[in-house]
């Protein structure tokens, strides 16, 4: 049985009452328990009906599980749930199978790391975490994902990482594309993000009171420590990142409505690989068309720029006039 984080809520929920000699839990006591429990972490979109409860109960019971000592109580005509051993919990008991594979799993991501500058430690962790939990190691890899060690500027991210967790203020010397020297500024680091194999550093720029000041990885030249009083972050960067695509939001960008048009070859991407969380589309003959309503940026006329003569702005006229600049401009 696959686990997810509903999956472990559960099993939590359930052991709690397994492990409660002071209550008799009926099937209808442990859904209960379970619903209520997901509603509030999760919404009431991720309950669960009796069915999912008995599988549950089956999968903790079995050696893929944790083998638990799960008796089985008459009270008249119903039957509650009590471990025999109500010390017993699945916390106090080795990792299962399916649990063992996804910490696997997560150290090979995490391994890719470790040839990073300042991720040294990963490379030290590993084995670590692999002997403590008797994990074995996979003679060879199964994963891999996108990234580039090499990528100038990655040896700032465990320094701003770090400079994040521990509320650090930074002195940066920073070079951006437009100047020909570089230039010093104070900086509170709150929030690092990947976009196009590239890492940004969001944060207060204290000189100019600026809370989303963006750097660019590899733009910067040096990172020093400094005193100083760390202001926390105002903003959720969830919700700032929302409405782009990209890293870059314009100051005065407002949400639009983007009307795009795919060729028929194109459109299995766009479909199974939306462009946007807000993306709906539809067919209108040969063509999909796509609707996305997002902040108008660079980012997302390079990306609309990527797809060729396959796919082209309908509207805003706005955006269809600066695509068609850009294209006659690198014809020339």
């Amino acid at each position: 049985m696959p686990t997810n984080r509903n999956a472990q809520l559960r099993y939590q929920v359930l052991d709690q009452c397994f492990r409660n000699p002071g209550r008799k839990f009926f099937w209808q006591d442990l859904l209960d328990e379970i619903n209520k429990a997901l509603e509030e972490y999760n919404g009431p979109e991720s309950k669960i009906k009796r069915r999912q409860l008995f599988d549950d109960i089956k999968f903790m019971e079995s050696d893929q599980g944790w083998s638990i000592p799960l008796e089985r109580h008459k009270d008249g005509r119903k039957v509650y749930y009590r471990y025999n051993d109500t010390d017993y919990s699945i916390s106090n008991q080795p990792l299962n199978e399916d649990e063992k594979s996804q910490i696997q799993s997560a150290i090979s991501v995490l391994s890719r790391f470790s040839g990073a500058p300042q991720f040294e430690w990963v490379q030290e962790m590993i084995p670590v975490i692999q002997d403590r939990l008797g994990l074995k190691q996979n003679s060879r890899e199964v994963i891999s994902i996108e990234s580039n060690i090499d990528l100038k500027g990655i040896e700032h991210l465990g320094t701003l990482y770090d400079a994040i967790v521990n509320e650090l203020v930074l002195k940066v010397e920073y070079q951006d594309f437009k100047s020909e020297e570089s230039f010093e500024l104070i900086f509170h680091p709150h929030f690092l993000k990947q976009y196009n194999s590239r890492w940004f550093a969001f944060g207060l720029n204290e000189e100019f009171e600026i809370p989303t000041w963006n750097l660019a990885l590899d733009r910067i030249q040096k990172i020093d420590q400094i005193q100083g009083d760390y202001v926390h972050p105002v903003i959720d960067w969830n919700e700032y990142f929302f409405d782009i695509i990209g890293v870059t939001r314009p100051d005065d960008g407002e949400v639009e409505k983007i009307v795009l048009e795919f060729t028929k070859e194109q459109a299995p991407y766009i479909i199974t690989k939306p462009l946007h969380p807000t993306q709906k589309h539809k067919w209108e003959g040969e063509k999909l068309i796509v609707t996305i309503r997002v902040i108008p940026n660079y980012e997302l006329e390079s990306l609309i720029l990527s797809f060729g003569e396959k796919g082209k702005v309908v509207e805003p006229e706005s955006l269809r006039d600066k695509i068609q600049k850009r294209r006659e401009a690198s014809i020339l």
